[in-house]
């Protein structure tokens, strides 16, 4: 029984992403066929298989109190940064003053750093363009730069020094 078992788990590492594989392709392809099926079937053994080769860095929680905080100066950055690109886009050109900055990061945990990157990217204005491959700096597009090293500090002090809280 136990050499079932260790079979099974070697060819399905990952039962709950095979299943997830499979619903996502039947959802994909859009014709709920048994070619289909069985393609989702087959995908669904071969992705966990490698998957299950990748190195893994497993989030690891540490306070979630800045949370609630961090949720409302997102939204309201979000909110304010409508207005103002709104404000921009419908003024004239010559008063946009795009750029690209490179943020040093403190925060090393992955999770984290996407957490950062995807505050920034949802915030209207600004989109996180590249990871460095040593993970010391991302590179964001601003639509309008006035003062690089103000709009480093800010990132740093409403998204990134929370998120270290959060994801030590």
């Amino acid at each position: 029984m136990n050499a079932r078992r260790s079979l099974y788990r070697r060819l399905v590492p990952s039962p709950s992403l095979s299943v997830t594989v499979v619903a996502f392709w039947v959802l994909m392809s859009d014709s709920f066929t048994l070619g289909q099926i069985l393609l989702g079937m087959l995908l669904g053994v071969v992705v966990p298989l490698f998957a299950a080769r990748l190195d893994r860095e497993f989030a690891k929680i540490g306070s979630l109190r800045p949370v609630p905080k961090l949720i409302c100066v997102t939204l309201w950055d979000i909110l304010v940064s409508n207005i103002r690109v709104a404000i921009q886009v419908l003024g004239p050109e010559r008063r946009i003053h795009p750029g690209f900055i490179w943020l040093p990061l403190d925060i090393a945990n992955i999770h984290g750093i996407a957490a950062l990157t995807s505050m920034i990217t949802l915030t209207p204005g600004t989109v996180s363009a590249a990871l460095s491959d040593d993970r010391r700096h991302l590179l964001v597009h601003v639509l309008h730069l006035d003062d690089p090293d103000a709009l480093i500090e800010q990132i740093k002090s409403r998204y990134e020094a929370p998120l270290m809280e959060i994801f030590p």
